[in-house]
């Protein structure tokens, strides 16, 4: 049997036997147990509801998750399901960690993928169930239905970039809805706000009865302003309008369109996309009630240092099985028991299921209130389980996990090394930095150049240009530029706001809500302060950003820090040409960027048309075609050498905010994604147009 297409039963089940023989099978896990809760399922509100008071606990949104079917969201369809699937032995009455349960037949079959351009019976074109499962208790209004453990294999790189993409995209509607909650949250937080303000000048002049009846009236409101959670928000939404990936079909291994290296600010995204279903349980896993042979299967696991008896030495970790901690403590105060999620990591390891690793980091750049990011790592194998004494005395499960070989390197390795550059404790690194600054402090921060592939120095051959050089004619033609009169910082009805539409472009952390035809930021003829939340681009760059030399693009920018999506990166500058301007220029070899030619994806950004039906895409502020070019020949910034791609993680969103011509806006790039740190940034530079007939340059 070819081992590729089944997970083979070993013949000698790598177990340690304990000093003692582990206890028998307890009554069911206390509350504290790290098993995950039996909780209902409320329906999300719609997303145009104005009152949400009663989101504030994550526990109640999505619960029971293990008992709701999975859906299996692949772009080539569900054609490539095997037939039999696996089976599994019997099950022993009390299973323990010494006691592995009897060796299995493993049952195969194989589908050739409908795409394949092999005309043969490829087995490694598949994917391959691994066991027959059912749900037992059927979910209220839903029937029930079939449950498989399924590997996806053997995917042409088309499928592969098919399945990225939906990924991308999923990522970037959970993204959009989450800015456009930080948005409502600000508005809630202002009505609440002036609420109090109206309700404290009225007990001025209210008589005493009128003022306890009013106190006892704020106590009931006070009751209900919970903070609004915007990632528990974007998933409700996602949930309700089927948007949540991978849930018909649990998949063991590697999930097609998730990258080694990809990283998650909040861990309701990894339900989302079906990389870790549990919201606060470690281990997830698919459990006995769903199988038909009885057994649980785990999945994945997140290692984030919680228990005090964990080992992480990246490739080889000691995981410490779940239960028998003291409430918010990470200290033993009972012995843990082969069950649940525990009971699933020895099943996996007897039967040679690999299981997925997420951890959990505490980073700078977080928005979680922990301060923790979440980085996929990859799938690991579980080696050995120990039932031994742990450092408080109690008996604990350690599974030691180790990391399958050929798999691309491990995100959380990638941040420990970004955080050392920043710090310049890598000394071999500066060999290959070719400039520590190679705007000459025109940049807010540095910008590095790294070339640690060949001799090449090109890029200090330009004049570093921070900003759009515009010529003169261009601040004439701007007319009577108007600004805003406040002086203490941009509110509603400022003047800028109704110019953008009435709203602010930005979050008051300065995320991008929307993508628009044009932006308008205060400027040099506003009232306003420096640190007005409309001024978010002219600002410049605030991440450290590095021009760095790639085999695959010829030169690269990344980021030595984490990126948020929605943030803004920096701008695209150059020399201003006129389209006669630019034409002659063509003649000596075109070395110009076209912004009439960039891709229109600032409409992705902030689109909520699947969670939203009544959202309309923005039309204002309409500008008219762009009939001008950016001239990088001699002068040029760290965006000029931005890679192309037709799955970008950053867009471009023209602004103005220093003159008040249509006609030239500035280029200012912003992130679609959360980029980590030393991921290469990508445009999509558009198709070529009548000018040229040419694509724009990339370098």
């Amino acid at each position: 049997m070819d081992s590729t297409l089944s997970f083979h039963t070993p013949t000698n089940n790598a177990i340690s036997q304990p000093e003692q023989p582990p206890p028998p099978p307890p009554p069911p896990p206390p509350p504290n147990s790290h098993s995950p809760p039996a909780l209902l399922v409320p329906k999300p509100e719609p997303f145009w509801a104005s009152d949400h008071d009663d989101i504030g606990d994550e526990l109640d949104l999505f619960t029971e998750f293990n008992r709701v079917t999975e859906l299996f969201h692949l772009a080539f369809g569900a054609t490539n399901v095997v037939l039999p699937p696996y089976s599994f032995g019997p099950q022993p009455a009390s299973p323990t960690c010494s006691d592995p349960l009897p060796a299995a037949d493993v049952h195969s079959a194989v589908q050739e993928h409908p795409n394949s351009s092999s005309s043969t019976s490829d087995a490694s074109r598949a994917i391959v169930p691994v066991e027959d499962l059912t749900v037992s208790v059927a979910p209220p209004r839903k029937q029930s239905r079939q449950k498989e453990l399924v590997r996806v294999m053997g995917l042409s790189v088309r499928e592969q970039a098919q399945l990225r993409e939906t990924v991308r995209r999923t990522r970037l509607v959970y993204d959009s809805v989450r800015v456009y909650t930080a948005v409502e949250e600000e508005r809630r937080v202002a009505a609440l706000a002036a609420a109090a303000a109206a309700r404290e000048a009225a007990r001025e002049a209210a008589r005493e009865a009128e003022i306890k009846e009013e106190q006892e009236e704020e106590k009931v409101v006070e009751g209900r302003t919970r903070r609004l959670r915007g990632d528990l928000r974007a998933a409700g939404l996602m949930r309700e309008r089927g948007l949540w990936l991978n849930r018909e079909k649990r998949i063991v291994g590697a999930i097609p369109g998730i990258l080694v290296g990809d990283l998650f600010l909040f861990r309701m995204e990894l339900c989302v996309l079906g990389l870790h279903g549990q919201i606060q349980a470690g281990i997830d896993y698919l459990p006995a009630s769903m199988s038909s042979s009885g057994e649980p299967i785990a999945t994945s696991v997140i290692v984030s240092g919680g228990y005090e008896d964990d080992s992480d030495k990246g490739e080889h970790i000691f995981y410490t099985g779940h239960g028998g901690q003291g409430k918010n403590s990470s200290k033993q105060v009972a012995d843990q028991k082969l069950e649940s999620g525990n009971l699933a990591l020895e099943r996996s390891m007897h039967y040679g299921v690999e299981v997925r690793v997420i951890r959990g980091m505490r980073y700078e750049g977080s928005a979680s209130a922990s301060g923790k990011v979440y980085v996929y790592d990859g799938v690991y194998k579980i080696t050995q389980c120990l039932f031994d004494k742990g450092r408080s005395g109690f008996g604990v499960y350690k599974f030691r996990l180790s990391r399958v070989a050929g798999q691309a390197k491990m995100g959380s390795t990638i941040l420990k090394e970004a955080r050392s550059i920043r710090r310049n404790e890598m000394e071999s690194n500066t060999v290959r930095c070719l400039s520590a600054d190679m705007s000459n402090k025109k940049e807010n921060v540095p910008v590095r150049l790294f070339n640690d592939i060949d001799d090449d120095r090109d890029p200090l051959n330009y004049e570093y240009l921070a900003r759009t050089s515009f010529p003169q004619f261009v601040f004439h033609q701007s007319g009577n530029v108007t600004g805003c009169d406040c002086v203490n910082g941009c509110g509603d009805g400022c003047f800028c706001a109704m110019k953008n539409g009435g709203d602010f472009p930005y979050t008051l952390q300065g995320h991008l809500v929307k993508g628009k035809p044009l932006i308008f930021e205060c400027g040099p003829f506003c009232s306003c302060p420096s640190q007005c939340r409309n001024r978010v681009s002219q600002k410049g760059v605030k991440y450290r950003l590095e021009v760095f030399r790639s085999l695959q693009t010829s030169w690269g920018v990344r980021s030595l820090d984490l990126i948020q999506a929605g943030t803004f990166i920096c701008e695209f500058s150059g020399v201003v040409l006129t389209r006669e301007q630019a034409q002659l220029f063509a003649m000596n070899g075109d070395s110009s960027i076209y912004p009439n030619r960039f891709s229109e994806r600032w409409a992705e950004w902030g689109d909520l048309s699947q969670v939203d039906p009544k959202y309309v895409r923005p039309s204002y502020p309409s500008i008219p075609p762009l009939d001008f070019s950016l001239d990088v020949s001699t002068m040029r910034n760290v965006a000029c050498y931005m890679s192309h791609s037709s799955s970008p993680n950053v867009l471009v969103q023209f602004v103005l905010y220093d003159h008040n011509n249509l006609m030239f806006p500035h280029l200012m790039l912003f992130a679609m994604e959360n980029i980590p740190p030393m991921r290469e940034l990508s445009l999509d530079y558009g198709v070529a147009d009548e000018w040229t007939g040419k694509l724009s340059i990339c370098n």
